[in-house]
């Protein structure tokens, strides 16, 4: 047996492993990063309610991760107030990773309104936040808890579906992400009827609802369940664990349509994949192809079987 060249062998599987771990590791989704994550957040009451951005900061650091949050939110705005607003276009120069836009709760399920309204500021915000290399996520939000009688929509069911159009439409025009909490609500409700996600007023949230919506984001933007975060906004620890379990079942379950980039990230990984495996070819061969001198075994001629010489034809 040529013991060399077993040897040669065995150090070049070690040299590929190690480099396989190496990629792993450096892909790894779940290993917080390094720099601090800065999101800013532009809407209206149905953001500052509860001071949403802090309290997914808060979640976001009981999770290992650095984060910086901002916010433009004034009462009542819409997304084409903000398109007009220089102090929020100020807010999108500053820099940050991840911009979050959050429409008036009812513009989005009206198609007349959206098509006039809020698609148009969309498009016009999209391409600021492109400018300044930041990410935009479309915040979809929750239905009224009695619907919207006026427009049609006899219960929440029933304007959450039309919600949910206003934001996936636009979101697949321009190629972009979707928070999808209003999902997260509809699933939240349907595990327990009596979960209080609602301020009295049937429109803003309450702190459960605050708090399942952090948890959307969280897992949106880490890519990580919030399942087990020590951070409970005040809440107890059952309901934590109902709303923690059901953003990560929205958002990376089976329902997962909405992050848009989870695409990217999966063909990124196989890229790495590829990469290892052609370091183990090249590694293999290069071995293989390492001797000081032939031995005599490696010389003799090999006599191929009748049965295979006309494979080795084709």
């Amino acid at each position: 047996m040529n013991w060399k060249k077993v040897a040669l062998w065995i150090t070049g599987l070690a040299v590929v492993i190690m480099l396989l771990f190496t990629f792993t590791v450096w892909r790894s989704p779940t290993s917080p990063p390094k720099a601090s994550t800065r999101v800013l957040f532009i809407g209206n009451s149905l953001t500052f309610y509860n001071d949403l951005p802090e309290m997914f900061a808060d979640l976001a650091r009981s999770g290992g991760y650095e984060v910086e949050v901002d916010m433009s939110a004034q009462g009542g705005w819409t997304l084409s107030d903000h398109a007009a607003s220089t102090l929020t276009l100020d807010k999108i120069d500053q820099g940050w990773d991840f911009v979050v836009l959050q429409e008036q709760s009812v513009i989005p399920s009206l198609a007349k309104e959206r098509e006039e309204q809020m698609y148009p500021a969309v498009r016009f915000l999209h391409d600021k936040i492109s400018e300044k290399n930041a990410t935009l996520i479309l915040f979809m939000t929750w239905g009224h808890r009695y619907g919207f009688p006026d427009a049609g929509f006899e219960n929440f069911d029933e304007m959450q579906a039309q919600i949910y159009s206003g934001y996936t439409d636009i979101a697949a025009e321009l190629g972009i992400m979707v928070a999808p909490v209003g999902i997260a609500w509809q699933n939240g409700i349907k595990k327990d009827p009596q979960l209080n996600l609602w301020h009295m007023d049937g429109i803003h949230p309450s702190r459960e609802g605050s708090y399942l919506s952090a948890c959307v984001f969280y897992a949106l933007i880490f890519q990580k369940s919030p399942e087990g975060l020590t951070y409970t906004a005040g809440l107890s620890e059952e309901i934590v664990q109902v709303l923690q379990t059901t953003a990560a079942e929205t958002v990376l379950g089976i329902g997962g349509e909405y992050i848009m980039n989870k695409k990217s990230y999966s063909v990124t990984m196989r890229t790495d994949i590829c990469r290892g495996i052609v370091i183990l070819l090249v590694v293999a061969g290069f071995s293989g192809c390492i001797s000081s001198e032939p031995h005599e075994e490696e010389l003799k001629p090999v006599k191929m079987p009748e049965s295979e010489r006309r494979f080795s034809k084709l």
